[in-house]
C-alpha cells in the first residue's frame, strides 16, 4: 500500500522555510512521503507570512486555488500555519471565507504539529489551534524531525521572536518575544550537519545578534559564532537577520578573524533619515549606521553588504527620501531588498495620519531601484576576472541551460552545466568571473574541492 503524500507551500522568510522543513520532517516521521506536486497530495500545508499585505494576499490566493482540489478529492486535508494566521482578523477570514481549509495552527504551535495532525485526522470537524503569545509564550522546538530542502545548505534557527517593536512591524505579535536556544543544542545541530557534508550553514533569528540574552549561559552571538567556527570540517557560516543597534565591533571582529565566517553582512537600514528612523522606533541614527559600516570596511575591506529599505513610510518627505538615496550612494550596497511601506493592522505606524500616497511611493521606489541597479552593476563589474569560492547548487532556477552557485559572500553565479554533474553538486568550487550584471555573475569553474 502506498504512503500518503504531503505538499508544503511556503511564503515569506528563511525562518518560514526552516519551519516548513520541520513540518515536512514531522509528517514523514508519521508515515507520509513528500509530494512533488500539490495535485498529488493527501495533505497540503500552506505556511504563511504577514510581514507585508502582499505576502498575505499571495498566501490567501494560494489557499483559494486549492478549492477545486478539495472538490475533486474530498479526503484531501488542507492546513494553514505561519505568521498570517496568528492575526485574529486573518483567522476570521479563513474561518468564514475558506471553509475547505480543515485546520489552522499558529507559530507557537509548531512543536505540537504531530499531535495536531493526529487530532485532525481523527476528527470530522475543522480545527483551529491558534493562541496568542500572551496565552502561550512559545517554546523552543528541539528534537523535531527535519526534512531539509538541500543536501549542501542548511538553515539553523538559533532564536525565535523579537523584542524590538519597530513601529511598522508585526513580528513581535506573531512570533512572540525573543527566545534563544541553548548554546550546546545549536553546536550539536551544526556539528551533525557539517559531519554529514553540509557546506553552508545559515543561522536564523528575527534579530540574531540578540542571541543569548535570555539563556543565562553567558554566551552572546559573537561567542556562539566563535565556538561554531572551531568545529572541524570545511564549511562556511552565515547568519541573518541583524539589527544595526546590536551590530557590535565584537561581532565584526569575529567575522574578520574567522575564515569560516562568510564575508557578508545583511544590515537592514530601512531609512537614511533620522526623523523617519525615530518614527520607526529603530533605536539608531544614520550616523551610528555609517560608523558601523565604516568599521566593517576597515576590518573586512571586501565585505559584501546588503540591506532592507522601506519606501514611503508615513511622514516621509522628499528630504527624508533623499537622505536614503544619499546613504545608499555613501555605503554602496551590493544589493538592497526594497519594499513599499505596507500598513500592518495593530502596529503604531498604521495609526499615523500622515500616510504617503501610492503615486509618491511608486515614484520613489522607481528612483531607488534605478540607483541600486547602477550601484550593483558597478560592484559586480569590479569582480570580473576574479575568482570566487562558492557552493554549487545545480540547475539554475531562472535559466535551465545553466547551473548556479552562490559565492560564500552571497553572490549568485551562473556557469555552463558540467559534463559530470554528480561530481560537482553540493561541493565548493573556485569560479572565475567572466561577466557581470546587476543581479548575477557569470563564470567558469576552475577548481572543485572534494
Amino acid at each position: 500500500m502506498s504512503k500518503p503524500l504531503i505538499f508544503v507551500e511556503t511564503y515569506g522568510c528563511q525562518q518560514n522555510e526552516a519551519d516548513s522543513e520541520k513540518i515536512l520532517g514531522t509528517a514523514i516521521s508519521k508515515g507520509y512521503e513528500k509530494a512533488e506536486r500539490k495535485q498529488d497530495a493527501d495533505l497540503i500545508i500552506i505556511n504563511t507570512c504577514a510581514i507585508r499585505e502582499h505576502a498575505e494576499l499571495r498566501a490567501l490566493s494560494g489557499a483559494g486555488q486549492l478549492k477545486h482540489l478539495k472538490q475533486a478529492k474530498p479526503s484531501l486535508l488542507i492546513g494553514m500555519c505561519g505568521c498570517m494566521v496568528q492575526q485574529e482578523h486573518r483567522m476570521e477570514d479563513i474561518k468564514k471565507r475558506y471553509p475547505y481549509v480543515d485546520f489552522v495552527f499558529g507559530t507557537n504551535k509548531l512543536s505540537s504539529f504531530a499531535d495536531i495532525l493526529d487530532e485532525v485526522k481523527a476528527s470530522e470537524k475543522r480545527g483551529f489551534f491558534v493562541e496568542s503569545y500572551q496565552e502561550n509564550p512559545g517554546d523552543i522546538c528541539e528534537g523535531m524531525p527535519v526534512c531539509r530542502s538541500s543536501s549542501s545548505k542548511a538553515y539553523v534557527s538559533v532564536m525565535y521572536g523579537c523584542n524590538n517593536f519597530c513601529s511598522y512591524c508585526v513580528v513581535p505579535y506573531v512570533r512572540g518575544r525573543e527566545r534563544s536556544r541553548k548554546c550546546a543544542d545549536v553546536i550539536n545541530e551544526v556539528k551533525t550537519l557539517t559531519e554529514n557534508g553540509y557546506r553552508e550553514i545559515t543561522l536564523l533569528g528575527q534579530n540574531v545578534n540578540s542571541y543569548g540574552k535570555d539563556t543565562g549561559e553567558g554566551v552572546n552571538f559573537s561567542e556562539l559564532i566563535r565556538r561554531l567556527c572551531a568545529l572541524d570540517g570545511d564549511f562556511v557560516l552565515k547568519f541573518m537577520t541583524s539589527h544595526p543597534k546590536d551590530a557590535s565591533h565584537e561581532l565584526i571582529d569575529v567575522i574578520a578573524d574567522n575564515p569560516k565566517c562568510a564575508k557578508q553582512f545583511h544590515l537592514p537600514l530601512q531609512s537614511g533619515s533620522n526623523s523617519i528612523l525615530k518614527a520607526m522606533n529603530r533605536k539608531y541614527t544614520r550616523e551610528k549606521y555609517l560608523e558601523t559600516v565604516e568599521y566593517m570596511r576597515y576590518r573586512i575591506p571586501d565585505i559584501v553588504l546588503t540591506s532592507d529599505i522601506i519606501v514611503g513610510f508615513p511622514g516621509e518627505t522628499d528630504r527624508d527620501f533623499e537622505d536614503t538615496l544619499d546613504i545608499m550612494r555613501t555605503v554602496g550596497f551590493d544589493n538592497v531588498y526594497s519594499f513599499i511601506y505596507s500598513m500592518r493592522r495593530g502596529t503604531p505606524a498604521a495609526q499615523m495620519t500622515n500616510q504617503i500616497s501610492d503615486e509618491i511611493k511608486k515614484e520613489r521606489m522607481s528612483r531607488l531601484l534605478e540607483l541600486q541597479c547602477e550601484i550593483s552593476t558597478q560592484k559586480n563589474q569590479a569582480l570580473v576576472g576574479k575568482v570566487l569560492k562558492g557552493v554549487i547548487e545545480g540547475e539554475s532556477k531562472s535559466n535551465p541551460k545553466k547551473w548556479s552557485a552562490h559565492s560564500t559572500s552571497g553572490k549568485l553565479i551562473h556557469f555552463d552545466r558540467p559534463e559530470n554533474p554528480d561530481e560537482y553538486l553540493g561541493k565548493f568550487a573556485d569560479i572565475r568571473i567572466t561577466e557581470a550584471k546587476a543581479i548575477m555573475l557569470y563564470g567558469e569553474i576552475e577548481k572543485i574541492y572534494n
